[in-house]
């Protein structure tokens, strides 16, 4: 595994990151001791029954949700996908994070949240839960601290321009809300460039300290155990000048470098595509097993209600022929939706 870790990293850093490869190798050995070496049901999300929900709207907050994990396994679920649960101004339902390493206050504590883990574990429950990769907040420390001097240690940690030319290629993602996917900061006298929103500042994965700490995050909520991570604006990863800035080969390899380095340190810890794609590019995030574990499958969700609506499951076979749902790697898997009122 090592080894195929140093040839992604050389193929989107080259051997001039080599010091920093090293650095990542080395952290990962001490992480992976801290794992046993029990085995463990590492195909569990193959025949996972998902209940998803906001922690405050269904329960208030980690503890009151910790109470209702009976009830949860009572109705047949095996897995609970949390939407945002880590610290956030709450500008975008949580997708912009402040702290990758806190809960939400409103939430509870780190320790609450793991005693809910804990819990759920003891009844036949996983837990996955969202995680922006792509953009942090403003209010994060890092943005604080890069636009407040292009020489702060964490300056290269975003994407600046002196002018807004760079990335016209990229499209705007909220066009009528957000006009531009550059923000000018004051403080610098410069531009920041954004997907999302400008409160959502992207993160520049060229530089090979922004994948490291990624990396850290995604470890550190392994150890407290999650068992698994849907990577929120996954597509829009890297950017390179010439081109719409998404799908781009260097992102499906960034994602092989989480996958790798979770497996390596134990194999169990799943990741879920945030491609809202046609399932034909999908299949593009399951690469040969060796990326995500799971993508939705966004057009067979209506085609179950009209399919009760209109007593016909044509709809159903249509969607599921090969020219519109393609083969997948038999260690991957589709997610669908089943909506409840």
């Amino acid at each position: 595994m090592l080894e195929k870790l140093k040839e992604l990293w050389n193929e989107v850093y080259s051997d001039a990151n080599e010091d920093k490869l090293e650095e990542l190798i080395d952290y990962i050995k001490k992480e992976k001791e801290i794992f046993s070496e029990e085995k463990i049901d590492k195909n569990w999300y193959k025949k996972a029954v998902i209940y998803s929900l906001y922690v405050d709207l269904y329960a208030g907050n980690f503890k009151k949700l910790t109470s209702k994990i009976q009830y949860l396994a009572e109705l047949g679920i095996n897995t609970i996908w949390l939407l945002p649960v880590l610290d956030s101004p709450l500008m975008d339902q949580g997708f912009d994070i402040s702290d990758y390493y806190k809960i939400r206050e409103d939430l509870g504590t780190n320790e609450e949240f793991k005693n809910f883990l804990d819990i759920a574990h003891k009844n036949g429950i996983k837990v996955i839960f969202d995680i922006a990769i792509n953009h942090t907040s403003n209010e994060h420390p890092w943005f604080k601290s890069a636009k407040s001097s292009k020489d702060s240690p964490y300056r290269d940690y975003y994407i600046w321009s002196e002018d807004t030319n760079k990335y016209k290629e990229a499209r705007l993602l909220f066009k009528g809300m957000v006009n531009s996917n550059w923000e000018y900061n004051e403080e610098t006298e410069d531009y920041y460039f954004h997907r999302f929103y400008p409160f959502q500042p992207d993160l520049n994965y060229k530089n090979p300290e922004v994948l490291i700490e990624m990396i850290k995050v995604l470890i550190f909520w392994k150890k407290m155990g999650v068992d698994g991570f849907r990577m929120d604006a996954a597509p829009f990863l890297w950017k390179e000048e010439g081109t719409n800035c998404e799908n781009l080969p260097q992102t499906h390899k960034i994602l092989k470098i989480f996958r790798l380095v979770l497996d390596y340190i134990q194999e169990g810890s799943i990741l879920v595509a945030e491609a809202n794609l046609r399932p034909n590019d999908v299949v593009e995030y399951f690469g040969a097993g060796d990326e995500c574990h799971a993508g939705y499958h966004f057009p067979l969700m209506p085609k179950f209600f009209l399919t009760v609506a209109e007593k016909d499951y044509s709809h159903i076979l249509e969607t599921l022929k090969v020219e519109n749902t393609p083969e997948i790697p038999e260690s991957c898997r589709w997610f669908t939706f089943l909506k409840m009122s």
